[in-house]
Parts: structure tokens; C-alpha cells; sequence
């Protein structure tokens, strides 16, 4: 299916991916652009061997995660009030696990969204917003302290970083705070990246760093959406007007660079796929230009009387 192959390419994977649910909405587009938006929730449960799905809930589309005991986890925003954001990209996440036969469970595993009351505690994870790693972070330890992960969760088990793609030095901390020096290490870290495209020879060498910007659950685009949720909750902090318009336009920047993420979701394989095709050799020819038709030879009419 065109969805499962755009956003889980077999290279880029380490471990099988558990299968795409079996209905009929599966080849639609609309539900095809819906799991594109969850990519980066679904794949990461499914290279854990979970099988998902797009469903709609009360007021917003959710992903149901079927676990090996018949429970299973419904995440998705806050259904009451119906969010504003695009599917994928919620103020938060809540995943709650349930059973269809036992109404008895409802557990809360993860609730980062936020509270409309501004006297309500917050459950810790509310500071990571909309974020997925800290999700997937959080199913992964509780689903392993129930037994119920078929595949355990490890580095290994995580998209792999292939032998063209280039192995980035991660900066040494520095104190940036007070910006005194001028010194902007992260950025330099992307200018060398960049050094390093330009003087790629071959689509896959480019497309392999291309992987490094765009990857949905590790690429440097969601790591910047973290980056602009976590300083959008430090604005917040402040409990001042400005503070709160401040956090907004910092949300609306993660969700800005998550977007783009989508629409270049095929970028890589794009970029990949511009190798040109080797040539083929009749056998016992050599290479090269290919003999031209044979010239044909003109009559000479011949003299009349």
C-alpha cells in the first residue's frame, strides 16, 4: 500500500513492521493522509510489533493500539473541547488503556494536555505538550512493566542510521546562555551538514543526509518541534500576558515544522531514486555509442533515350 511504503521504507528499517489494519478504508486517500499525519506516532508502536489504526473519536481523529492481552490504547488530543489543531498535532496527548470486555479498565498511561482550570494540578508529562517521544517513551515503560510489548524496545529496535548516512559529533555543551562569545555551536553542527550535501557525488549520498533532517520520529525537524514546544511550556511558565501569546506562536511554530515534515515525506525516497540507472551491455560488445542504422545506398537512375 502506498502509505505503508511511503512512510516506512524496508532500508530504513531495522526490525518488521507489525501490519497495516484490514479494512476497506485503507486504500482511500483521506484515510491514507490521515495515518501520513500519525506516522510519527504509529511507527514507532509498530516497529514494537503493535498493530494500529486511524479511527474517528468523539470530536477527534485517535490511534487504537491493539495489545496482545485483547486491551488496547486509544491516543489521541482532548476530546471535550474538540481541538483546533490538525490531526497529528495536538496542544497534548492522552493515552488511556481499555478493554472491550472489561469496562473496569481505564488506566491513564500519559496526559500531557493542558488544563483549562487553572487551579487543577498537572500530571508531569503536561510540560511536553504535543511532543511524541515522551509518549512513546512512556507506553514503552509501562506496556513493559505489563509484559504486553512483543517486541522489546532498544536502540537497535529504533530506525538504524545506514552505513552511507553520515555519523554527526553531537556538540559539547556550552554555555549559551549569556551568548557573550557569539558562539553558535548547534548551528554550526548544520552548516557542517550542509557543507557535507553540497559536496555529496550521488543522489543516495545526498538523500542519506536528507534522512537526517526529515527521519518522522528522530529527524532534526521533530527534534526542533520539541525544541520550540519546550521553550513554548518556559514562556508559559512566566504567567504573564505576553507569556501566554508567546506560547502560542511557539506551538504554532512546532506544529508549522511538523506540517513541513508531512509534505516532504517522500523527499528521501525521491532523493534516493534519482541515481540514474546503470547501463546495460549486449554481451561480447563493448560499451559505448551504439552503431547507427546502416546507410543505404541510393540508386543511380539509369539514362533514358
Amino acid at each position: 500500500m502506498a502509505a505503508d511504503q511511503e512512510n516506512t521504507p524496508e532500508a530504513r528499517r531495522a526490525t518488521a513492521l507489525a501490519p497495516l489494519p484490514d479494512h476497506r478504508n485503507v486504500d482511500t486517500p483521506w484515510w491514507q493522509e490521515l495515518w501520513r499525519r500519525h506516522a510519527h506516532i504509529t511507527t514507532p508502536l509498530r516497529e514494537r510489533g503493535l498493530e494500529c489504526d486511524i479511527e474517528f473519536g468523539l470530536s477527534a481523529y485517535i490511534v487504537r493500539v491493539s495489545l496482545p492481552d485483547g486491551s488496547c490504547l486509544i491516543i489521541g488530543p482532548p476530546q471535550e473541547p474538540p481541538s483546533d489543531r490538525p490531526p497529528g498535532h495536538p496542544e497534548g496527548w492522552i493515552a488511556t488503556r481499555e478493554h472491550p470486555d472489561d469496562t473496569s479498565l481505564s488506566e491513564v498511561l500519559y496526559d500531557s494536555a493542558p488544563s483549562d482550570d487553572p487551579g487543577a494540578p498537572q500530571r508531569p508529562e503536561a510540560r511536553h505538550g504535543g511532543s511524541a517521544q515522551p509518549l512513546i517513551e512512556a507506553i514503552d515503560h509501562r506496556l513493559d512493566q505489563l509484559g504486553l510489548l512483543p517486541t522489546p524496545s532498544s536502540p537497535t529496535a529504533r530506525t538504524p542510521v545506514s552505513a552511507a548516512e553520515p555519523a554527526l559529533r553531537t556538540p559539547e555543551p556550552a554555555d549559551v546562555s549569556g551568548n557573550a562569545d557569539r558562539t553558535f555551536v548547534y548551528g554550526d553542527v548544520l552548516l557542517a551538514l550542509t557543507d557535507r550535501l553540497n559536496a555529496t557525488e550521488s543522489p543516495a549520498d545526498a538523500a542519506a543526509l536528507l534522512h537526517q533532517i526529515l527521519d518522522p520520529t528522530s529527524g532534526l525537524l521533530e527534534r526542533l518541534s520539541e525544541f520550540f514546544e519546550a521553550a513554548a511550556e518556559k514562556a508559559r511558565e512566566s504567567e504573564q500576558d505576553d507569556g501566554f501569546d508567546l506560547h502560542y506562536d511557539l506551538q504554532d511554530a512546532a506544529a508549522t515544522l511538523r506540517s513541513l515534515g508531512e509534505d516532504l515525506h517522500t523527499a528521501v525516497d525521491r532523493m534516493r531514486a534519482l541515481a540514474p540507472a546503470r547501463r546495460t551491455t549486449r554481451a561480447g560488445l563493448p560499451p559505448g555509442p551504439s552503431p547507427g542504422p546502416p546507410t543505404a545506398t541510393i540508386p543511380v537512375p539509369g539514362r533514358t533515350r
